[in-house]
């Protein structure tokens, strides 16, 4: 737990401070505010979850905690009794509003856990649906490209894109390996070709 500040004597108490406010005063608003936001902040920082960092700031639990304190100050609802602190009330006000924040931010459509999961799988998605098109797209050019070939070429080509060697080609396609390299060495040049048009 954060250890208390000390107040030294010649310092307003907290009492005096919050009946100022009440009557107006903007500078006694800011003494409580300086006198506790560090400590505030601190156990907004070892409460909060690490999870939900992206979204809750220690900071904002802090003006969170203020701005409901003060406006229930300025209504008389807060009492500070005499050689008392106002911290116990910034306390509980300030658990309540991590509570809150924590259970807000981890509602099952909110969950920052769920959520980054849901948009990592959202962008493997779209990559694999990227990924996809690209390969339609490059079966279609090399369809195309192979369209262009004579038969007897795109055969060669296509045992080739299977996994054959080129001296499986030669022995079922009746043709030397050097004629094979070299009609699969034009057909790799169309095909580079074709590419750059399309492009």
């Amino acid at each position: 737990m954060v250890k208390p500040e000390q107040s030294s004597s010649t310092e307003a108490s907290d009492g005096s401070l919050v009946r100022r406010f009440r009557h107006g005063s903007e500078d006694a608003a800011t003494q409580l505010y300086l006198r506790y936001a560090r400590r505030l902040r601190a156990l907004a920082r070892a409460r909060c979850p690490r999870s939900l960092a992206v979204r809750l700031d220690a900071d904002d639990i802090v003006q969170s905690v203020f701005r409901s304190f003060f406006q229930a100050a300025r209504r008389g609802l807060y009492e500070v009794p005499k050689g008392e602190e106002l911290w116990k009330i910034l306390l509980v006000i300030a658990l309540n509003k991590i509570r809150d924040a924590t259970s807000f931010h981890q509602a099952a459509r909110r969950d920052v856990r769920v959520t980054s999961q849901a948009e990592q799988n959202q962008a493997a998605l779209a990559e694999k649906q990227q990924d996809d098109a690209s390969l339609v797209f490059l079966q279609l050019v090399i369809e195309e490209a192979l369209e262009r070939l004579p038969p007897s070429h795109r055969r060669m080509v296509k045992m080739r894109i299977e996994g054959y060697g080129v001296a499986q080609i030669a022995l079922e396609t009746g043709r030397s390996k050097r004629s094979v390299e070299r009609i699969l060495q034009e057909a790799r040049q169309k095909l580079h070709e074709a590419f750059h048009e399309t492009l």
